[in-house]
């Protein structure tokens, strides 16, 4: 025979699990979106175009060089359009066998240097830019997923019940054209 006290904690330990088992199928999965450029791949990508370029034989009298300035650009140089434009493709193809995407990169204007010289620079876009990061919001908002998404940084969370809607998400936003190269970490499930 149970005490009477017995059953009362009893009753309440049985309560507190099914609080518990209720909280944990409350939490939310989420991810982050991010785009950001892996740098040591760019280092790579840029030591073997110059390495090509200094041994390809129409760019090796043009003095050109590509340089990397901290984590934010590239700057191309060399002693005439034509050359810059082929230093220009020697390295594209270099960061897209790297598998660094092109996307995230913005050409500003040829500029004369010295001389009959021309340089080039080439920002490396890291983060996601807040009017980009409007745009991912608008887009999930649109879809009418449950799911809600939140700018933290450059960075979009975006966090549902439901791992699936998760999952329609990164298909919905890789099926979209952003102007970015788009990585999606840091899932977590419950």
């Amino acid at each position: 025979m149970q005490q009477p006290f017995g059953l009362f904690f009893e009753a309440l330990h049985a309560a507190a699990h099914e609080d518990l088992r209720k909280e944990k199928m409350a939490q939310e999965n989420s991810f982050d979106i991010v785009s950001k450029v892996d740098m040591q791949e760019v280092r790579n990508a840029l030591d073997q175009a110059l390495k090509e370029v200094h041994q390809r034989f129409d760019l090796k009298t043009s003095n050109s060089e590509i340089k990397l300035e901290g984590s934010e650009a590239i700057q191309l140089a060399s002693d005439g359009e034509y050359h810059l434009e082929a230093v220009k493709d020697i390295l594209a193809q270099k960061l897209v066998k790297r598998g660094v995407s092109l996307k995230n990169m913005t050409y500003g204007e040829v500029e004369p240097a010295a001389g009959k010289s021309v340089r080039q620079k080439i920002s490396l876009q890291q983060g996601i830019p807040v009017e980009k990061a409007k745009e991912i919001v608008r887009l999930v908002k649109d879809s009418k997923l449950k799911a809600q998404a939140s700018i933290q940084g450059d960075t979009v969370r975006i966090s549902s019940k439901d791992r699936d809607t998760l999952q329609s998400i990164i298909a919905l936003l890789r099926g979209k054209e952003m102007g970015l190269e788009l990585q999606f970490t840091n899932y977590r499930t419950n």
